[in-house]
This record gives C-alpha cells, sequence and structure tokens, in this order.
C-alpha cells in the first residue's frame, strides 16, 4: 500500500491513505477509539483491487495531530470531509466502528448528499447517558494519571471472552497500536464523545442503506438496544455475530469483510 497523504486542516495536519483510485465505487472506513487507520489494513488489501478505499487518521490518533482539549464528533466530520475533498471524493459509503461509527453519524448528520451508504460497526445513534458521561470524566483522570495501564486494560474486554486466547496475538498488536494515543488525545475523544448528541433522527430520515453490525456479547452495546436503534433506519441491513463482542472486523474478519464489500456494491446499484 501507499504511504500515507497528509493535509493541513485548521492549521494541524491530518494522515489518510487513498488506494484504488481508478474505481468507482469508494469505500471510507472510519476507525474506533484509541485506534488508527492500520486497523483496516487486512481490509484495503482486500478491497483495493474493486473498489476505491480511503483510511484516515482521526484527529488525535495515528500520525494525525491533536487540535485541542475536546475533539467533538462535529469536528471529527468536518476533519473526514477536508480529506475528502482533498481525495476529490464527490459521495462514498462511509463505515465506522464505534467511535468513528459516531464520527459517521455526524457525517451523516452535516453532509447527507455525499453519502450512498452508511455502515455502523458496534455503534450507535443515541447521546451519552448522564453515568456514561461520568464514566467519561472518570476515564480522563485515569488517564492522567496512568495513561498506559488504561490503554492495556481497556482492550482485551473489547473482544469475547471465547475469543482472547485465539486471538492473542491481534490484541497484543492492537494494545501496541493504542498506546501510541498521546494523554491528551485520549482526554479529547473522550470529552467529544460525551458532548455529542443524540442523531437517531438522523437514521430515521437517512434515504441511503445503512449497515448495521453488531455482537451478540457486547459489553459496550446491548444487543436489544443495537436492534431497536437499527428498525428505525429507512433501509437497514443487521449483521448479527454470535460468539462476538465489541471488535467484529477482528474477531469475525473473514466473514465481516465480504459483507461490507457486498453491502458498498449495493449502494452503487
Amino acid at each position: 500500500m501507499e504511504q500515507h497523504k497528509t493535509i493541513v486542516f485548521e492549521e494541524h495536519t491530518l494522515h489518510y491513505r487513498d488506494e484504488g483510485r481508478e474505481h468507482e465505487q469508494t469505500l471510507v472506513l472510519l476507525h474506533g477509539y484509541l485506534q488508527n487507520l492500520d486497523i483496516w489494513s487486512s481490509y484495503v488489501l482486500s478491497y483495493m483491487r474493486t473498489m476505491h478505499v480511503i483510511t484516515i487518521d482521526l484527529p488525535g490518533h495515528g500520525y494525525s495531530e491533536c487540535f485541542g482539549e475536546v475533539h467533538t464528533m462535529d469536528f471529527m466530520a468536518r476533519a473526514v470531509k477536508a480529506v475528502l475533498d482533498d481525495a476529490g471524493v464527490e459521495q462514498c459509503v462511509m463505515v465506522g466502528h464505534s467511535m468513528g461509527g459516531y464520527v459517521a453519524m455526524a457525517f451523516a448528520d452535516l453532509f447527507p448528499h455525499r453519502l450512498r451508504g452508511l455502515g455502523l460497526l458496534h455503534s450507535h445513534a443515541l447521546a451519552d447517558t448522564e453515568a456514561a458521561i461520568e464514566r467519561r470524566m472518570a476515564t480522563c483522570e485515569q488517564v492522567m494519571t496512568n495513561r498506559a495501564s488504561y490503554i492495556v486494560g481497556f482492550i482485551p474486554p473489547l473482544f469475547c471472552p471465547e475469543n482472547r486466547v485465539a486471538l492473542t496475538i491481534e490484541i497484543k498488536d492492537l494494545q501496541d497500536q493504542c498506546l501510541e494515543t498521546k494523554a491528551g488525545s485520549i482526554i479529547a475523544a473522550q470529552r467529544g464523545m460525551a458532548a455529542r448528541p443524540s442523531r437517531l433522527h438522523v437514521l430515521q430520515q437517512l434515504e441511503v442503506p445503512v449497515l448495521f453490525v453488531f455482537g451478540k456479547k457486547d459489553p459496550r452495546l446491548p444487543i436489544e438496544l443495537a436492534l431497536s436503534q437499527a428498525m428505525e433506519a429507512k433501509h437497514a441491513e443487521i449483521l448479527v455475530l454470535e460468539n462476538v463482542a465489541h471488535m467484529g472486523h477482528i474477531e469475525e474478519r473473514d466473514y465481516v469483510r465480504p459483507r461490507i464489500q457486498n453491502f458498498v456494491t449495493t449502494c452503487y446499484l
């Protein structure tokens, strides 16, 4: 794959990769909290022969700079738009994992005309509850005290207990990747997620297809809540994974990867 491209957005640098530009169908993949665009490497290698694929280091993640004390989801969505403008992409299918899904929802709210389809992997449209906001503020305190310990302990519970031994290498690689995220960036993301509004109305109004991927054993998104939101979309495709927690794109990579590809094809019919 090619090297990172960079743009300057609001006086800071954003990094992204742009593969398969000769193809008409465009897929934009947005990583989750603490991660970076490398999480999608196997997906890009699979897709780049048949579609245009853009992956982005969201603000404060990977090589992209931290912009301030709070990275709201709207701000990150505008950063994504700046990348698409730089890449010359008018419309795309956008798929986001967890926090990346919140960013994709904000993008759908702000720039619905730029989407051919929307994918939410282990993500949802509601705002944080008061209890969730309190947990995020406690996380900020923990990160300021011991960032590395927080990250190392945060990653394994994202995976289904039955999968952790088989995915030992993947979990260690993800921990190493996430350890590159600086404390200020972690706190900015947590504050941004805490401040996000409900975007249930966006799901209800979107005219493009929406793909939902959920894990039955996801501790961060109860399956009942996940399915109730999926029912709000006008055109929903729902993939529920049995022995999967919050990381279906890793836990069931060989199953999820072709289904995202099929969804993109459907959105361009």
